[in-house]
């Protein structure tokens, strides 16, 4: 019988040797492909600092394009990941960097298809991630709340417009982060909820005037 070794297994629940660097990654590129939400042609993965050092040996390449693919953290195609037919769907490349600027373990997640879209995120410890930036805009959600996201022209009262439309499916907002580029320019707003929102709220919130960009992207599972 063929002994599982560390490189293999280390929990029921997890294929691979590091949590951070490899059930952290899967976790990582799932959450950013829900983001992006659109068919990927090409991907690029920057890995930073300890991610860029020491990822290959704990499989962190594997772990970031089997997220990307739609895989979770116990499936074990991850251990074979680039010889499989999933991964020959896409173009990819991994790049390396060190900047003390970045979490020891960020990656940016370069995707192009229907539109290119960047999101930058952190293996922040125990498989636990947050995604951090989508293009220019600063974010912050970690993939335990069902996460809306929207971009849109800075007007005023659009908080109120679709805190509004949340309030009335009686959903509370756990969080509330926003961002734009400039006074009555470009800005964003990523918002975390304890429950659900049905299909019905999200195309109520997409009806609003101005707005260039709208995801909502479920909670990771377990």
């Amino acid at each position: 019988m063929r002994q599982s070794s560390l490189l293999d297994i280390i929990s029921p629940i997890m294929v691979g040797p590091s949590s951070s660097h490899t059930a952290g990654a899967v976790r990582l590129g799932l959450l950013a492909k829900n983001v992006y939400d659109n068919e990927i042609e090409k991907i690029t993965f920057k890995l930073y600092n300890s991610y860029a050092q020491t990822g290959k040996g704990h499989g962190t390449d594997k772990g970031l394009l089997a997220g990307v693919l739609g895989l979770s953290v116990d499936d074990v195609r991850i251990r074979d990941i680039f010889n499989s037919d999933i991964a020959k769907s896409i173009d990819y490349k991994f790049e390396y960097y060190n900047d003390f600027n970045r979490h020891p373990n960020a990656v940016d997640f370069i995707f192009e298809g229907k539109n290119k879209m960047q999101i930058s995120g952190d293996s922040i410890g125990a498989g636990e991630i947050a995604i951090r930036k989508i293009n220019e805009f600063s974010v912050k959600f970690t993939g335990k709340y069902n996460t809306l996201l929207l971009v849109y022209k800075d007007v005023t009262g659009m908080i109120s417009k679709v805190s509004t439309i949340i309030q009335a499916e009686n959903v509370n907002i756990a969080s509330l982060h926003c961002d734009r580029s400039g006074k009555g320019e470009t800005a964003s707003m990523c918002i975390c909820l304890d429950g659900d929102l049905n299909k019905n709220a999200i195309d109520k919130i997409k009806e609003i005037n101005h707005l260039d960009m709208v995801r909502y992207v479920r909670k990771l599972g377990n």
